[in-house]
């Protein structure tokens, strides 16, 4: 099918931004023409203990390796370095609690804590190749955690502390996970999740575990198994022990971290320590530019790949300050995001379009009660934007004047593969489009055989050569890593999305390549239905699905948030069906619009739209651990039931 990418609006973006597009085509040409030459170059942005002898071992694809006996240790470069020059006394991190409180670390500071509960992870037995599962809310403990982990040479798998017991279970099983390090509790719409509680449970159905570090965070009582769990406190004392980073291979395991689909066992993705290292401080740096005195923002969760990579390794790598905080973005008030921005004069945001969409709802109001003035850099992760959430993003929080970073990547690729370059050469933005690759990247549009597609038609994307940021394998599952990302096309990466390049050579992604319908014999992408019911200014949120027609073979059906200052009526319903006839024709009219007040999501704040079908069908909508609040699904169903009545369905 082809998309109507030739109308969509270009935004010049001021000139200040951009240098000029040839150095970036330059940068770019360069990294796929010579890329020995290159990636040598690029893997100075860390400290190495022995330089490696070949940059990429290609003689057993897929599984690559990088900067060949090359040794180091992340955590050194992400910590130690920083103390032999000005930064020394620099914030590592501005936290702020969902309460308000807050702390400051300085790398100083976070030098001595890693060190204190790398010593103390030792003496509990924890050695080089061991792994240890980190289960932690947004707390400052839980950075210290993984650089600890790293700097003894071990491995660790971070959960989502969002995941309920067997899901964890399942992921220490999956690892041989020889340690916990978790928490009492956290705290997250003013209510106590109580994460020791889990674990506990977690622990009933596996066997791998010695001990349990325990962090204090809420005060609440726990259970504490004697032999087995230790308080926090109790082993990482303020005095200063130090531990010297174990010398770790390019190619050794820095961490596990679990990604699946809507059905199938988990795959532990695994990246290693050099080629990981390089790609994501490289990849913040070309994309977003930061500058020695900015503030940065990703407002992500830890225990996700965003927070991996840009709220831990790459910002402490590049020296950069980082505000961090434990909540949600709407508690108390939905102006918390823009509160904590004026506070701590924040100069880079990097946050979710859901995020985004989400704050949209609440209108204009909150943003305009605070200084933004600040921010220079916006920035966007976690699936495509739809245009009208990057206009609004555009305009009321940057002011027209921030150029917005939209990048697109995954937990495989480590770090932004398609994103704007700020600090390469900023070409002019096309909302909703994530513009260009990265240095190293070589993508190519496919159809189902293989066959590369004309600009404007839509496919399936991969790339042609490997990148050091590329995951190393699958925890236990070599077999699974070659069948699901190499065999569909021929030795391509193939990451399971749609995506349209232009005739510009724009990339625009479309999501997942299995979130499709088929209605009377075409194939529909999800979002692009979504796109277009966002695009109204009553709409907030918007969630589609197929469900079963026996004429059509699927039937769409649409749930929509609609923002405060307007009404949802039976008229607006009727309007929203005409624009989407108008706009993308007949076939993608849904056959039901129904009107909620909110949808299921993830406490990271991704719409969970499998149990939004799940619960229309009538089916157990599996595994929703991860939901944010049950309230969204008495809302479906309340929604169907109203609707049943007025229709006689």
């Amino acid at each position: 099918m082809t998309e109507r990418t030739e109308n969509r609006e270009v935004l010049p973006t001021e000139e200040k931004y951009h240098p000029s597009m040839g150095s970036f085509e330059k940068t770019y040409r360069d990294s796929i023409d010579h890329p020995d030459e290159f990636w040598s170059k690029a893997a100075t942005i860390l400290d190495w203990d022995r330089r490696w002898d070949r940059v990429l071992d290609e003689s057993n694809p897929p599984f690559y390796k990088w900067f060949v006996n090359g040794k180091l240790n992340v955590s050194y470069n992400a910590v130690d370095r920083h103390l032999l020059s000005h930064r020394r006394n620099k914030a590592a991190f501005i936290w702020v609690g969902e309460n308000g409180e807050e702390k400051i670390i300085t790398y100083d500071g976070l030098y001595r804590r890693v060190n204190n509960l790398a010593f103390a992870l030792q003496n509990l037995g924890i050695k080089k190749g061991d792994r240890v599962l980190i289960y932690l809310p947004m707390i400052l403990e839980a950075p210290v955690a993984m650089l600890a982990v790293a700097r003894i040479g071990a491995t660790f798998s971070f959960v989502f502390a969002g995941f309920g017991a067997s899901a964890v279970a399942e992921r220490i099983e999956d690892a041989k996970a020889k340690m916990v390090i978790t928490a009492d509790g956290g705290y997250r719409n003013g209510k106590i999740v109580e994460l020791k509680k889990i674990i506990d449970e977690a622990l009933e159905q596996t066997s791998t575990v010695s001990n349990v570090i325990v962090v204090r965070r809420t005060g609440h009582s726990v259970s504490m198994q004697e032999d087995r769990d230790i308080w926090y406190h109790d082993v990482v004392r303020d005095g200063m022990n130090y531990v010297k980073p174990v010398e770790m291979d390019s190619s050794d395991p820095l961490y596990i971290l679990y990604t699946s689909g809507t059905t199938g066992k988990p795959k532990g993705v695994i990246h290693g320590n050099g080629g990981y290292a390089v790609w994501v401080a490289n990849t913040l740096k070309w994309a977003f530019n930061p500058n020695e005195d900015d503030r940065w923002w990703c407002a992500a969760d830890i225990g996700w790949v965003t927070g991996h990579s840009y709220i831990v390794f790459a910002p402490l790598i590049l020296g950069l300050t980082s505000v961090m905080y434990e909540g949600s973005i709407t508690y108390p008030e939905p102006d918390r995001l823009w509160e904590i921005i004026e506070r701590y004069r924040v100069n880079i945001l990097y946050t979710s379009p859901t995020a985004i969409r989400t704050l949209m709802r609440f209108g204009e109001k909150y943003p305009k009660m605070h200084d933004l003035s600040t921010l220079k850099t916006l920035g966007t992760v976690g699936e495509p934007i739809n245009p009208a959430a990057w206009k609004w993003y555009y305009e009321n929080i940057g002011n027209s004047k921030c150029p917005i970073i939209d990048t697109y990547w995954q937990t495989e690729t480590g770090g932004f593969v398609i994103a704007p370059a700020l600090g390469i050469g900023l070409p002019p933005l096309k909302p909703g489009s994530a513009t260009f690759p990265m240095p190293g990247i070589d993508p190519v549009i496919l159809d189902e055989n293989g066959k590369e597609v004309k600009s404007g038609e839509k496919g399936f994307i991969a790339y042609r050569k490997p990148w050091p940021g590329m995951f190393l394998t699958l925890n236990n599952d070599p077999d699974r890593f070659k069948s699901v990302y190499f065999e569909k096309f021929n030795g391509k990466y193939y990451c399971g999305d749609y995506a349209v390049k232009d005739n510009e050579g724009y990339y625009w992604l479309l999501g997942r390549a299995d979130e499709v319908l088929k209605v009377s014999g075409h194939r529909l992408g999800t979002i692009e239905i979504e796109d277009a019911l966002i695009s109204s200014r009553e709409v907030a949120e918007a969630a589609a699905f197929g469900k079963p027609d026996e004429t059509k073979g699927e039937s769409i059906v649409t749930f929509v948030v609609i923002k405060d200052e307007f009404k949802g009526t039976p008229e607006m319903i009727s309007t929203l069906r005409k624009r989407i006839r108008e706009e993308l024709g007949p076939i993608y009219v849904p056959d039901e619009v129904h009107i909620v007040n909110t949808l299921p999501k993830t406490r990271s704040g991704k719409i969970m739209r499998r149990v939004v079908k799940a619960v229309f069908l009538g089916q157990l909508p599996g595994d929703i651990s991860t939901l944010e609040s049950s309230v969204s699904v008495d809302e479906i169903r309340t929604a169907i039931e109203t609707f049943k009545k007025e229709t006689n369905k």
